[in-house]
């Protein structure tokens, strides 16, 4: 059995407080019971080798996979100098129990045996005879140079150095090594963080996660079966997900083939002529051919011998039953191929998969009647068709497509499919791609279709699941799809929008700035403030400490300006170097920009990384400590993620708070199809945590004034069905206007096929008259400036406009006072402080404003009214009193009514 990833977390947790604790004379990663580098070749490609290319091979001497996501292989020269860094080649997938993991380096001109199908491939040029290498946790590069430094590095899982390399492990280096000699370490795997003893000289050996060595499966000198063997495919495959033959070794498989890929895994599949009774056993299977291109065509009549074996592409996927290190044997050529099995509404069930309550399905009998998953388990590697289907994800740039063989299964408005609950997971889903390279899938949106029959193989992959190795592609009928445009908001309106910008930094292609700002100046019709997520320092992935933005902003809203919208402003807070997760030294933040012509920005000094915004009661209402300020940055809920960006803007004289965020992502979950059911959803306590600060920031806003708008939005990274909007609205202090849509139009995201929602914009309740409106202009379609949907709301104001134009008056200023009305009569609660006294209504009062009490028009616009002659408590005509309006609201057709303060006491209600 193989599988790949594993629990790595507190191995480096150990590996931490074990370094933190010694300061070694020799760089010692703690001793290391599971991931170790086994072994260390540099001379591939060099004069007299036969290998061509460098590697580094891992292996795990745990009982559990070590997952090696997120990890690297890195490389020092054994002799550095000041100028030497460490060159870094990421890892994905993990190592299985006893298993290898094999990281392909650079190539030389010489030799002329390949590697083994490598687990990763870098680009280092390593030294045959001396050097350093690392597994780290992280692709951030080291920057230790000696042993002593490297000892103190917590991120060091294990450590080599050989030959005569100065860093290294313990009383000296391993070996030195050479063209025809690697350094590797025992076959026990055993690590005394001492690299002289553990390591060895010898011929090269690499071995890959499936257990292949080079030159692949086949020699010469092993001839292929002559006679058909005891077993089939289906005693192979078996009646759960794991083969009953697993680890044995079998002669003489009959099969046809049915399938060739010749690159990425290579391989081919063949399938019984003759199958049993059992609608549970599979009748087709993969033989795997490692590094060594298949020999063998569709149709041609075979006998296998090798290994079974299962393999699991990720630590919780399901695996795949194949036959490993083969032998081969073709009867015959120009075979039919057996009749496909039709997947449509129809033959799939309804149900996705059975439940183990979070255990791995691995040992369950399959139920093809009754789970979709099981069915598809069922006909693991068999040929399938599927007709006439609807494009559910676009054309990615691994050439896959989507599709849905159920047309009616939870639809959206514009052809996707709704992903609307952790329990209606679409099982008409399946995944495309071509085994043809001459004929790759169409390049296709949400709801073309495919139309006619699309034939093939059904395989299971780790991203995806199962899907479907097209040997025939139905005819690509383009639907029309269009990029939405939203309205332009009204001059009462405010609008406030947000949008993933996918990593943009002032070095992406001008291509990336024009498309990304035509959304902004024309599918959004210009918002007059956005929210920003996922824009990276000047200098992007360049990791030298740059932290500002300045030349990105700058650069992206010239291009707005260049494709028609306003000139906006920007603020944000820089983060502190590497400390906001995200692409390292990108260095990822929330960005406001906002249109100086229609709102204006508090500018608050206090606001920086590591200090925390907070309100701040006044008079008038809630203004913010610090603005542009972070939601309590030191949190741990915070740790390698972005901190909310909290602004307070002005419109039409009136405060608005605004909150951008970018929650953790989901990366570490289990997937929907994978072996453990129900999933793990691991990464949902990290967004719980950010939910809870999020919520308990709102709640102390609207504290301090219940009537407070604010309006929080960005990528969440979460359903609003999920705990971490239940954790996000708790008290209803914000409601996620997602929830207001038409059930087929809640997505701005397509992931897998499925129609979802992670960006949303949320609003207090003051805010109750709005317009809410998700865009489309990315998710659904195959050319993509973002993988987000931007969305907008357009919230109805009252109040003066206090920048821009406003009708009647200059730029930048309200209009001349208007003349006031006619007294009239005013009805007071008896509370009020001018009982029983007639007042003139004054519709243009604002909030907080100083009241004339004489019948002379107030100065100032806004909504209220004043007492009229002898003035409140008796004051005097042409004395001023504080009257302060604290609410509006409507009663009958045509009638409005005020609730006022008077002088810090007594409530009026003028209408």
């Amino acid at each position: 059995m193989q599988i790949s990833r594993s629990g790595s977390v507190l191995l480096t947790g150990a590996v931490a407080v074990a370094l933190a604790v010694t300061a070694l004379p020799a760089a010692q990663a703690a001793p290391s019971a599971t991931a170790v580098i086994s072994e260390v070749y540099g001379g591939g490609g060099n004069s007299g080798a036969t290998l061509t290319r460098d590697f580094v091979e891992l292996a795990n001497a745990g009982s559990t996979p070590f997952e090696v996501g997120g990890f690297s292989v890195q490389y020092l020269p054994g002799a550095p100098s000041a100028g030497s860094q460490w060159q870094v080649s990421a890892l994905t997938g993990s190592i299985a129990p006893g298993g290898r993991y094999l990281v392909a380096q650079a190539a030389g001109t010489g030799g002329t045996v390949a590697l083994p199908t490598p687990d990763a491939t870098g680009t280092i040029a390593m030294a045959a005879g001396s050097g350093t290498v690392a597994l780290v946790s992280g692709t951030t590069p080291l920057t230790c140079k000696s042993a002593a430094d490297c000892a103190a590095e917590p991120r060091i899982v294990d450590l080599v150095g050989y030959g005569s390399a100065v860093v290294r492990e313990g009383s000296g280096p391993a070996p030195t090594a050479s063209a025809t000699a690697s350094v590797h370490r025992a076959a026990s795997l055993a690590d005394t963080d001492d690299n002289a003893a553990d390591f060895s000289a010898g011929a090269p050996t690499p071995v890959n996660a499936a257990g292949e060595t080079s030159g692949g499966g086949q020699g010469p000198e092993e001839p292929g079966p002559t006679e058909p063997g005891p077993v089939r495919i289906h005693d192979i495959q078996g009646t759960t997900r794991v083969s009953p033959l697993d680890g044995t070794a079998v002669t003489g498989v009959p099969g046809v083939v049915t399938g060739v890929r010749a690159t990425g895994s290579r391989g081919f599949w063949i399938q019984e002529t003759a199958p049993d009774d059992d609608p549970r056993t599979s009748e087709g299977l993969f033989v795997y051919t490692g590094s060594a291109a298949p020999t063998v065509k569709a149709g041609d009549s075979v006998l296998v011998s090798g290994k079974v074996a299962e393999y699991y592409p990720g630590t919780a996927t399901q695996s795949i039953t194949q036959i490993t290190s083969p032998r081969i044997t073709v009867l015959s050529s120009g075979n039919a191929l057996p009749a496909p099995v039709v997947l449509d509404a129809r033959s799939v069930p309804g149900r996705y998969v059975p439940s183990a309550g979070g255990a791995s399905i691995d040992p369950l009998p399959l139920e093809p009647k009754r789970y979709a998953l099981d069915l598809y388990e069922s006909l693991e590697s068999v040929r399938v068709q599927i007709a006439d289907t609807r494009v559910t994800g676009a054309t990615t740039a691994y050439d896959e497509i989507w599709v849905t063989v159920k047309p009616k299964e939870n639809p959206t408005r514009r052809g996707g499919t709704l992903y609307a609950s952790y329990q209606d997971q679409n099982t008409g889903r399946l995944k495309v791609m071509s085994l043809d390279p001459a004929r790759p899938v169409p390049t296709a949106n949400v709801g073309d279709v495919l139309k006619g029959r699309t034939t093939g193989v059904l395989d299971y992959a780790s991203y995806g699941g199962y899907n479907l190795q097209a040997t025939e592609l139905g005819t690509h009928v383009d639907k029309k799809l269009r990029r939405e445009v939203t309205r332009k908001q009204k001059r009462d309106e405010l609008a406030i929008a947000t949008y993933n910008v996918e990593n943009l930094d002032a070095a992406d292609d001008q291509a990336k700035f024009d498309t990304l700002a035509e959304g902004i100046a024309k599918n959004l019709s210009s918002p007059d403030i956005v929210s920003l997520e996922e824009i990276q320092d000047d200098n992007g992935p360049v990791n030298d400490g740059t932290v500002g933005s300045e030349a990105t902003l700058k650069r992206f809203t010239d291009a707005i300006v260049a494709q028609g919208g306003p000139r906006y402003a920007w603020r944000y807070i820089a983060p502190e170097n590497n400390k906001d997760g995200g692409e390292p030294g990108g260095n990822i933040r929330n960005v406001f920009l906002f249109n100086p012509q229609r709102v204006s920005f508090a500018d608050r000094p206090g606001g920086d990384a590591t200090t925390p915004v907070h309100p701040v009661k006044t008079w008038k209402g809630v203004k913010l400590s610090a603005s542009p300020g972070r939601i309590n940055p030191a949190s741990p809920a915070w740790e390698a993620s972005r901190k909310p960006l909290v602004g307070e803007f002005t419109f039409r004289g009136k405060p608005v708070f605004v909150i951008g965020n970018h929650f953790g992502s989901k990366g570490g979950d289990q997937p929907l199809h994978g072996r453990f059911q129900e999933p793990n959803r691991s990464s949902e306590a990290k967004r719980l945590q950010q939910a809870t600060e999020v919520n308990a920031f709102v709640t102390s806003l609207l504290k301090a004034d219940k009537s407070a708008q604010v309006v929080a939005l960005g990528d969440f990274n979460d359903f609003e069905f999920s705990p971490t909007f239940t954790a996000l609205t708790k008290g209803k202090v914000l409601k996620p206007l997602i929830t207001t849509l038409p059930a087929s139009e809640r997505y701005s995201y397509v992931f897998d096929g499925n129609s979802q929602t992670l960006d949303h914009i949320l609003t207090s309740p003051a805010i109750r008259r709005f317009d809410y409106d998700v865009v489309h202009i990315n998710a659904e379609f195959a050319d993509q400036a973002s993988d987000h949907d931007p969305q907008v709301v357009r919230v109805r104001t009252g109040g003066v406009s206090v920048t821009g134009r406003s009708p009647g008056g200059p730029r930048g200023h309200p209009p001349a006072p208007r003349a006031p009305p006619p007294p009239g009569p005013c009805r007071l609660r008896s509370s009020s402080p001018c009982r029983g006294r007639a007042c003139v209504p004054h519709p243009t009062v604002e909030y907080g404003t100083l009241l004339p009490t004489a019948r002379n028009a107030p100065r100032t616009r806004g909504a209220g009214a004043a007492c009229g002659a002898g003035g409140p408590c008796g004051s005097a005509p042409g004395d001023r009193a504080l009257v302060r309006v604290i609410h509006r609201t409507a009663t009958l057709p045509g009638v409005a009514a005020w609730i006022l303060f008077v002088n810090g006491f007594g409530v009026a209600m003028a209408a």
